[in-house]
C-alpha cells in the first residue's frame, strides 16, 4: 500500500477502536457528568498522555520487550489490575452524595490527569495492541520511531475528539446528573465497571 492508503487504512482502524466503549469511556462520562468539564478534560488529557507513552515505549523497544516476555507482562498486568481494582472498590464502598468543594480545585484535576494516565500505562494491553498492531501500517523502509510517533499521534488526536464529544453529550443533562443520588449511582456503576476491567485483565492471556 502506498503512504496515504496506510493512513487511511490505521485511521479508519483506529477510529472504531476509539469508539468501542471501553473503561476510558467510563471514567470521561462518569467524570464529566458529576464532576465538571474541565475534570472530564484533564481526565481525558492523562489517559492520551498514557497513549503517548505507550507510544514511545514501543518505538524504543520496551513495547517489544513486554510482547516477549512473559514476566515483563505479567507484573504490569497485576499492577494494573490491582490499581484498577483499588479505584472501583473505593467507588462502590465510598460513592459520593455531593461534590466536595475540592473537586474544583487544581490539586484534584491533577489527580484526574494522574488518574487517566495511570489507569492507561498499567494496561499492558495498550502495549500489546500497539506492539502487533501499529507495525502493520508503517510502509517498509520508512523510519520506525517517526511512523510511530505519528500514528499515536493520530490515535490520540481521534481519542480527544471523542472525549469532547462524550463531554458535550453530559453537559445538557448536568443539573440532573449532580444530583445525590445520581451521584452515588455514577460511582457505584464507574466502580463496578473498573472492577470488572480489573477482574478481565488479571485473568486475561496474551
Amino acid at each position: 500500500m502506498s503512504i496515504a492508503d496506510n493512513l487511511i487504512a490505521f485511521t479508519l482502524a483506529a477510529t472504531v477502536l476509539t469508539l468501542t466503549p471501553g473503561l476510558d469511556t467510563a471514567l470521561i462520562l462518569r467524570t464529566a457528568a458529576v464532576e465538571s468539564r474541565q475534570q472530564a478534560m484533564r481526565a481525558a488529557l492523562g489517559i492520551n498522555a498514557g497513549c503517548l507513552l505507550w507510544g514511545a515505549a514501543v518505538a524504543f523497544g520496551l513495547g517489544a520487550l513486554i510482547a516477549v516476555s512473559e514476566l515483563a507482562y505479567s507484573v504490569l498486568k497485576y499492577c494494573g489490575a490491582g490499581y484498577l481494582a483499588y479505584l472501583g472498590v473505593n467507588m462502590l464502598l465510598r460513592p459520593r452524595q455531593s461534590l466536595a468543594p475540592a473537586a474544583t480545585t487544581d490539586g484534584a484535576g491533577a489527580n484526574w490527569f494522574i488518574k487517566g494516565m495511570l489507569g492507561n500505562l498499567l494496561n499492558p494491553k495498550v502495549g500489546i495492541f500497539y506492539v502487533s498492531f501499529l507495525p502493520q501500517f508503517i510502509p517498509q523502509g520508512q523510519p520506525l520511531v517517526a511512523w510511530t510517533f505519528g500514528l499515536v499521534g493520530i490515535h490520540v488526536l481521534l481519542g480527544l475528539l471523542w472525549a469532547i464529544v462524550l463531554i458535550a453529550a453530559t453537559q445538557p443533562l448536568a443539573g440532573m446528573l449532580r444530583r445525590p443520588r445520581v451521584i452515588q449511582w455514577m460511582d457505584r456503576t464507574t466502580g463496578l465497571i473498573f472492577v470488572l476491567f480489573a477482574a478481565r485483565l488479571a485473568f486475561s492471556k496474551r
